[in-house]
């Protein structure tokens, strides 16, 4: 159910009418028509879970809507009923005391929800192969041992061939690659297992969903490629920067848009996402300075890409690092890399920039190296790719 308070905020004093509404599509559209009749202009809301959702959808593009984070709006305890909530909404939102949340635009929405997707199969992909572990050491089958991913190439063959029901161990050695560390005896060893009946028809079972999985996330990012085809510059100059990629450089844009245009300054989007450092401050003391809880999958993405990019040689961010660590230690260093990563994605993607490296050893093989693999990536994803070198003024900026 739906608790709605309407209250014509030009008087001295509030006076609320309130009604209650169901969540179907019918009522929301009676939603609609009343607050039209109402001659309401601006309409808040609490972030419930994924509720907020479909009254967002029902009321966008007729009114100036408001998203508070329900933390925000929280009544004393033990007075806390719905309507009290709707009216706290409303005289919260004058006084400024609401935490908002930032709503992008419904491409953009659409935008997240395909990475967010791609994400949770990758991560159902990770659960499915750790499963497939425990079901080999229960058929006393070590192979994750002699191979460095237990669903590459090698692996899969290996693996569907023991599901088909193949003993031989000279066969399953041959279905591994040339390039193998394991010695014959060493993979021999290994897949020396005997799995029953009931284990091999589980395994099937794994690698047809380990099939479904990866054709779902192909085509997501058939999908992904196709709806960001008109940011394709953006995408290209975010994936030059330390530590990203064409995929995660997509995820961000999913996440604050191709020119990040909701957040006037670095320092803002920095607080947004939760990568700086918080205050709370009570007698004039800071009694923590743990970063917010800002955006979730910015937060995780931003994290990885730290760690990536501190392990790439010769670049700025991991002198920054090493000489960070020293004093923060590692996981203090490693989140003021990803505060650094976040202002240079702002300036990037809001200023329209190129990155630009400057450590200490940039070689021609190095840059050209990088420039293919983006190069291979991108039309893996297809996209066309036209490199242009950067301008004098360009680089000033």
């Amino acid at each position: 159910m739906l608790a709605v308070a309407v209250a014509n905020v030009g008087e001295r004093e509030f006076r609320f009418e309130c009604r209650r509404f169901g969540t179907t599509v019918n009522e929301l559209r009676n939603l609609s028509a009343w607050l039209r009749a109402q001659t309401v202009q601006e309409v808040v809301m609490e972030s419930t879970a994924q509720y907020w959702k479909p009254v967002w959808l029902a009321l966008e593009g007729q009114f100036q809507l408001w998203l508070a984070q329900a933390r925000s709006n929280r009544g004393p305890r033990g007075r806390k009923t719905d309507y009290r909530d709707a009216k706290r909404c409303v005289t919260r939102l004058l006084s400024d005391d609401l935490r908002l949340s930032y709503v992008p635009d419904a491409e953009q929405r659409c935008w997240r929800t395909l990475t967010r997707t791609k994400y949770q199969l990758r991560r159902d992909r990770v659960r499915l192969q750790n499963q497939l572990e425990s079901l080999l050491e229960e058929c006393q089958i070590k192979l994750s041992s002699v191979v460095s991913d237990l669903l590459g190439a090698s692996g899969q063959r290996i693996l569907r061939a023991i599901a088909a029901g193949e003993t031989d161990l000279a066969r399953l050695r041959e279905l591994g690659d040339k390039r193998l560390h394991a010695s014959d005896a060493q993979l021999k060893d290994a897949l020396n297992g005997q799995p029953q009946p009931a284990r091999r028809t589980l395994l099937t079972l794994y690698l047809q969903r380990l099939d479904l999985i990866e054709a779902q996330m192909a085509e997501l990012e058939r999908m992904i490629a196709d709806a960001m085809k008109a940011h394709e510059t953006a995408i290209v100059r975010l994936a030059e920067l330390p530590g990203l990629g064409v995929d995660s450089a997509q995820q961000i844009i999913a996440e604050i848009g191709p020119r990040a245009e909701a957040f006037p300054s670095p320092e803002q989007l920095a607080s947004w996402v939760g990568v700086c450092p918080g205050r709370e401050e009570s007698a004039g003391e800071s009694n923590s300075n743990r970063s917010a809880k800002g955006n979730r999958a910015l937060r995780r993405l931003l994290n990885q890409l730290a760690h990536a990019a501190v392990r790439k040689r010769d670049c700025y961010l991991q002198i920054l690092f090493k000489r960070l660590s020293v004093r923060l230690g590692y996981a203090k260093a490693v989140w003021a890399i990803a505060h650094r990563l976040c202002r240079l994605i702002w300036k990037v993607l809001h200023e329209g920039v190129r990155y630009v490296e400057h450590g200490p050893a940039v070689t021609a093989l190095t840059l050209k190296r990088r420039k293919q693999r983006l190069i291979t990536q991108l039309k893996k994803l297809g996209y066309s790719v036209q490199l242009t070198p950067i301008t004098a003024q360009e680089t000033a900026r």
